[in-house]
């Protein structure tokens, strides 16, 4: 029962079946199968604009253009929608390689309310790929029929009639429901309904007199469906190995937040002992201390101090890193002129834990090699402290990359970032910040526009205290007691809400929607990640080298003007009459402008009662970022953002540990 293309007017007495999916999926090889026609399979436009339609039994077939989705954008899409609409039967047309995309109109679909079945095309390619797709759970989570088809090899086409005739309204998403319910008593079409939610300017035209937000609705509506469609394709597509069949559960279980916030808590803890623990603390501690300063610093400052007039200071230091012990040794003339004292020096630190302190009489030598040199200041942080840190981060991030854990991890967390004025991917840069802020304030690149990426910027420098900072912070309240543990979490906690609260109130701008692919996990190829974490932190060392020279001039200058004696004089007040601390902590607030855990760690030889501890804890975790940070959120944020975000750390700190202050004390 063929008969030749005709008008789709002359076809109404017949049930209407089109066939509709993207390009290039194989609709008009199905459509020759029904008709007994032959089309011509091509995607030059204008070939397929005009509807190819025929009879097939009792039936009206149509072939549509591929489109992407149901909409009025160009000439395609509008003579699609026009015969979807009226369609009584759509077959929706599948490349089953490219689930993630085409399942996109097949929802759309199905939230039109119109009658499907799904033709999961292209199977033969599915299983030379060594692919394993679970049709029945796919079926399932659809609510419609799916037959696999392989429409060039003519394989399952025979079922082609059964899905058309067991074709049936799939299972219908909440949120569209509830978003159907704004037009319902104006619009009783349900296809119409949802085109007109969904922006469509032709459907908008004909309802003109419903005013609705319709670009909010449009793009929630969008980005709930793309959402929808990662987590059925992460469920019912796998590799048809055990280790794919692994993987790809293991996908599924990240999503879901009963199972993903266990794996989650897994994962950061094995990334807190990689980073946090292992890198960060242990071998930046050789790396830093041992080679940096024991061995490169020492043997450019010797040389340096070969033939000036130069004072070694020496302060011997106890198995916790305590000073037990100073001396001097001068040099009036040089190490080189004065042979047997240096000799002296050589083995009086011989065999002990010491801190060495370089005090050049030459002002020049001590502006580039002195404690705050430029030279060695610089070659210090940036190959022996950042150098590591940045190679374990990048190995980190290029790892869970690869793995596709990431993208999960930011959907599973979307909902609640979307409170704060941010997306799902924001968890990755303040995870990380506990580890290191300054990579973490790298990786804020990634989020999708500026307003994101300073709120993250911001919450990283005001609240998270990296790893280093952190250890230092845990020892002394576990010294304080639990009364003080309990104090600080509770005015953390309370900071976070507010500052996050705020900087989503006061930071211009709109937040860009979580949009990701959700590839298959696996485990990923060593190659790909250590070439990923070469060409990254190369990167990332040619950018950081000036901006670390800049930084540590300008606390060279500071310390030889001697304005650092200033600050800490002009903080005195502040410390003593606000805080109510000993006037020594204004010392280790500077020195938390150099490094986070140098601060903290100054607060370790003092006598502090529980609540002095709590106000001096919460200040320091709040103060100013670390030179590190702060010249890498220069160079991301720009001068006047990461200036003004710097100087409200000093505000916001000092306000929050004088209230604590004020209440506690």
């Amino acid at each position: 029962m063929h008969s030749p293309q005709s008008s789709i007017g002359q076809k109404l007495e017949f049930k209407k079946v089109v066939l509709a999916g993207n390009p290039n999926v194989g609709k008009s090889l199905i459509f020759n199968h029904l008709s007994g026609l032959y089309a011509e399979v091509s995607n030059f436009p204008g070939t397929t604009v005009s509807i190819t339609s025929a009879w097939y039994k009792n039936y009206n077939i149509f072939d549509t253009p591929g489109i992407y989705g149901v909409s009025s954008f160009n000439d395609e899409e509008r003579v699609a929608k026009e015969i979807i609409l009226q369609g009584d039967v759509i077959l929706s047309v599948v490349n089953a390689l490219n689930l993630e995309r085409d399942l996109f109109l097949t929802l759309q679909l199905i939230d039109m309310g119109k009658k499907v079945s799904v033709i999961l095309n292209m199977m033969d390619e599915v299983k030379k790929q060594n692919l394993k797709i679970d049709t029945k759970k796919l079926s399932d989570l659809l609510g419609v029929e799916v037959y696999e088809t392989s429409a060039l090899k003519g394989e399952g086409l025979d079922k082609i009639e059964e899905a058309i005739q067991k074709a049936r309204i799939g299972k219908q998403d909440k949120l569209i429901h509830e978003k159907l319910k704004l037009v319902k008593d104006k619009i009783t079409n349900q296809s119409e309904a949802l085109l007109f939610l969904e922006g469509d300017r032709e459907i908008l035209k004909k309802y003109s007199d419903i005013k609705l937000p319709i670009t909010d609705i449009r793009e929630e509506i969008y980005i709930h469906r793309r959402n929808r469609v990662k987590e059925i394709v992460d469920a019912v597509e796998s590799k048809d190995t055990p280790s794919g069949l692994f993987f790809s559960k293991l996908g599924r279980l990240a999503l879901n937040p009963l199972t993903g916030i266990p794996i989650l808590l897994l994962i950061l803890t094995l990334v807190y002992f990689f980073v946090g623990d292992f890198v960060a603390q242990r071998l930046v501690d050789f790396t830093e201390n041992t080679i940096g300063k024991g061995i490169v610093e020492y043997n450019l400052k010797k040389l340096v101090a070969h033939s000036i007039n130069t004072d070694i200071e020496v302060t011997i230091l106890d198995d916790d890193d305590n000073a037990i012990q100073n001396k001097t040794f001068s040099f009036p003339n040089g190490i080189s002129n004065d042979t047997k004292t240096f000799q002296e020096f050589e083995q009086f630190i011989s065999d002990k834990n010491v801190e060495l302190n370089f005090i050049f009489h030459n002002v020049i030598a001590q502006f580039f090699f002195g404690e705050f040199g430029v030279i060695t200041m610089t070659v210090t942080y940036l190959f022996f402290l950042l150098l590591p840190l940045v190679t374990s981060f990048y190995l980190t991030l290029a790892f869970l990359e690869d793995s596709g854990y990431l993208p999960r991890l930011a959907a599973m967390a979307d909902r609640l970032f979307t409170k704060v004025g941010l997306n799902g991917k924001a968890i990755i840069p303040i995870i990380l910040g506990f580890g290191c802020v300054t990579m973490a304030t790298i990786t804020t690149r990634m989020l999708g526009t500026e307003r994101e990426k300073t709120i993250a910027t911001a919450i990283l420098q005001f609240v998270i205290p990296c790893s280093a900072q952190l250890a230092v912070i845990t020892v002394l309240l576990s010294a304080a007691g639990p009364k003080a543990i309990v104090l600080y979490v509770a005015v953390m906690f309370i900071v976070l809400i507010l500052t996050t609260t705020l900087l989503d109130k006061l930071v211009p701008g709109h937040s860009s929607p979580l949009i990701l692919d959700l590839p298959l996990m696996s485990l990923p190829d060593p190659k790909n990640v250590l070439r990923k974490t070469y060409y990254r932190t190369l990167g990332f060392m040619k950018e950081a080298t000036p901006l670390f020279f800049l930084g540590t001039a300008i606390i060279g200058l500071l310390n030889l003007t001697g304005l650092i004696i200033v600050w800490i004089n002009f903080l005195e007040p502040l410390t003593t009459k606000w805080l109510q601390l000993p006037k020594e902590s204004a010392v280790a607030f500077i020195m938390g402008m150099i490094r986070r855990d140098f601060g903290a760690a100054g607060l370790f030889h003092m006598n502090l009662s529980v609540y002095q501890t709590v106000v001096a804890l919460v200040t320091i975790t709040l103060f100013v970022p670390c030179i590190a940070s702060f010249l890498v959120m220069i160079k991301e944020r720009g001068i006047a953002k990461g200036l003004i975000i710097w100087a409200g750390t000093w505000f916001f700190a000092f306000t929050i540990g004088g209230l604590v202050s004020q209440i506690l004390i």
